[in-house]
């Protein structure tokens, strides 16, 4: 795992520094007994996409189109985590998860090549038409002579 204090390393070309990143501590909720109202141990997680530095025009753009149900009407980025009881914790993971995200973000699918279908997939598919209209045939009315 790498230092959290570096910054995340998304790609070659992509790196957020920590000094983007805003963390903010609250209580979590469900229960905890003694301990639940002493320690703010849930991380909410903002990074103002919108105004980053570290971003170019197009990784701007492929992150604010990916990730658009976690990111505000003023471009800023919210996640949190409160999966364990450790704020150090939920911090590593909220981070980890931003990372994740990122690296879904900036992933571009290969372009698809078109290809014909091949001799046994057009038997396969007009097999199955034969038999599919073979089924609805049978299901009529019989069809008397006079």
């Amino acid at each position: 795992m790498t230092r959290v204090d570096a910054g995340i390393v998304v790609n070659d070309t992509l790196t957020v520094p920590m000094e983007e990143l805003q963390f903010h501590f609250v209580r979590s909720s469900g229960p905890g007994g003694q301990h639940v109202n002493r320690s703010a141990t849930q991380v909410e997680l903002t990074w103002d996409v919108a105004q980053s530095p570290s971003l170019s025009a197009q990784q701007r753009a492929l992150i604010m189109s990916r990730l658009r149900p976690l990111i505000d009407n003023d471009g800023a980025l919210h996640l949190s985590d409160q999966s364990t009881r450790s704020q150090y914790q939920n911090r590593l993971a909220v981070v980890a998860r931003l990372r994740e995200l990122l690296v879904s973000s900036q992933r571009v699918a290969p372009e698809r090549i078109a290809t014909r279908p091949g001799r046994a997939a057009k038997r396969r598919r007009v097999d199955a038409k034969r038999r599919r209209g073979l089924v609805k045939r049978l299901r009529r009315a019989p069809v008397e002579d006079e």
